[in-house]
């Protein structure tokens, strides 16, 4: 039995708005509803300041579309952006005061996020640092790569997690051949899949792979929300975020939001690559994410038949741009077919073929990202200020 946009109007008429005052469709408080597979996303906005009091509104929209025949879930978020209605002109309600936290204790052995840095940013809990892996454009290998440096990093001894933050074309359950629905804890709260000794969160577990993501910036933004806040994933020394190509509204949500500890740039060595790729950069440096280095992705190409090598994108430019403008090299991974094939089946190189040179240039990046980390956490407790008692 499918399942209507009507039918799910008709359902959110009967919960109450914000102070018991008219329901949610008639005060224009409710998205876009987005339909896929019998599973409901949608959006209810209320003031910033009263987020937190307002969940159980949220709770009720969810439990009133549930109930509805032939729904098999509800993802409902609240959105803070301005619409008609009337909430923002409610009367004001004092903002809760913000609890006291606890710095958690340093582990010199594991990479960490340095208390004070960006403040205002809110960590998730159980997670010691996450870092972004951006592209300034789509088609240089930035998931295969986002991949790959997870599984580097966590053959380096880390616990690791994977955030496929690219929620119009995801690409985890793909690459990590992963199949099926998250489970949740309590109703609320998912639980992520594993794969390969990771912990994935992706939008590609909670709809079908051919199903187009048809969402405008607020829904998309608290989509990525709830993924990364609303699910459980224990204890983590790092998570990895796949960024979304460009400079849009996700990656100005990490940046701003969530205290990242730093970002990586993929890139391949062409010209108009660069030129996007210098764009991320900036835009990271403009809000203050420590920049963790460049990775030069298809960076060469071996003919198997020949060994004549062919450097069919240029060769080196990433380096050389890392150069121009300060910024770590990570490394350079070469365009090979089993890179590909691989990530399609459903293993990645760093899995299938662990002993392998190309599974070692991705341990190489991703001991060198652990050591831009530790440097940029030096870095930023060197800066902190110092209180004297004389």
């Amino acid at each position: 039995m499918s399942v209507t946009q009507d039918q799910v109007i008709d359902a959110l008429r009967t919960v109450k708005g914000p102070d018991f005052e008219g329901d949610l469709v008639s005060l224009g408080l409710v998205s876009e509803i987005f339909i896929a597979d019998s599973k409901v996303f949608f959006s209810v906005t209320v003031p910033a300041a009263r987020a937190k009091e307002l969940e159980p509104l949220r709770a009720a929209a969810e439990r009133a579309v549930k109930a509805i025949p032939g729904v098999q879930s509800a993802v409902v978020v609240l959105t803070a952006e301005k619409k008609g209605g009337g909430m923002e002109s409610g009367r004001p309600q004092p903002r809760p005061a913000a609890p006291a936290t606890r710095p958690a204790p340093a582990a010199p052995s594991r990479p960490h996020t340095p208390s004070g840095q960006q403040p205002g940013r809110r960590g998730v809990p159980g997670i010691t640092s996450i870092i972004a892996v951006a592209s300034g454009k789509g088609g240089v290998g930035k998931s295969t790569t986002a991949v790959n440096l997870a599984l580097g990093l966590q053959a380096l001894g880390l616990r690791v997690g994977i955030l496929d933050a690219d929620i119009y074309g995801p690409s985890m359950p793909r690459l990590l051949g992963l199949s099926g629905r998250p489970e949740t804890v309590d109703g609320k709260v998912m639980r992520p899949m594993q794969g390969h000794g990771l912990k994935v969160m992706s939008i590609g577990f909670l709809v079908e792979e051919e199903t187009p993501m048809i969402w405008r910036g607020p829904m998309v933004m608290s989509a990525l929300t709830q993924m990364l806040r609303e699910v459980e994933w224990g204890e983590l020394d790092v998570l990895v975020v796949d960024m979304p190509p460009g400079t849009g509204d996700a990656q100005l949500t990490m940046a701003q939001q969530v205290p990242l500890a730093g970002a990586v740039i993929v890139s391949t060595p062409q010209d108009l690559a660069l030129i996007d790729a210098r764009k991320g950069l900036n835009m990271f440096r403009k809000v203050d994410v420590p920049l963790l280095g460049i990775v030069e992705n298809m960076s060469t190409f071996i003919a198997p038949d020949t060994g004549t090598r062919y450097d069919i994108f240029g060769h080196g430019g990433a380096q050389r741009e890392a150069l121009r403008l300060g910024v770590p090299f990570l490394g350079e991974v070469p365009l090979v077919m089993a890179i590909r094939e691989l990530s399609d089946a459903g293993t990645p190189i760093t899995v299938a073929e662990p002993e392998g040179p190309h599974a070692a240039a991705y341990r190489e990046i991703a001991a060198k990202v652990m050591d831009e980390m530790a440097k940029s956490s030096a870095a930023q407790e060197a800066r902190a200020p110092t209180i004297v008692f004389e």
